[in-house]
């Protein structure tokens, strides 16, 4: 499902025009990633969590000399944030993959 879909089934949901839908849609985005990017957590009961992840320093070397150098310390960007599906999402899931014949073999 991509953006566009998304928006539709909002639309649909909810009897709003497809641009209303939009709106609400950017503004719920909006929302989430200005609170990412102040470094606060997100949860939505029963679709899961959002966090910004720190990264420390660490070594690394430079591709092209191959010298050592230190990779400084840094908060991973909102959009490459981390999620955690809840544990109702999960479920979901896997009912739809145990529906397609995928069944997890854990």
């Amino acid at each position: 499902m991509n953006k566009t879909e998304l928006v539709a089934a909002i639309a649909a949901d909810t009897n709003l025009s497809k641009a209303d839908a939009a709106r609400v849609f950017d503004s719920a985005l909006e929302h989430l990633t200005g609170a990412l990017a102040k470094g606060e957590a997100v949860q939505l009961i029963g679709f899961g969590n959002f966090a910004v992840a720190n990264r420390p320093e660490r070594s690394g070397r430079n591709p092209s000399t191959g010298e050592p150098m230190t990779i400084k310390a840094r908060k991973v960007r909102p959009c490459s944030s981390a999620w955690v599906p809840s544990r109702s999402s999960r479920r979901r899931a896997q009912l739809v993959d145990d529906i397609a014949g995928h069944v997890d073999a854990r």
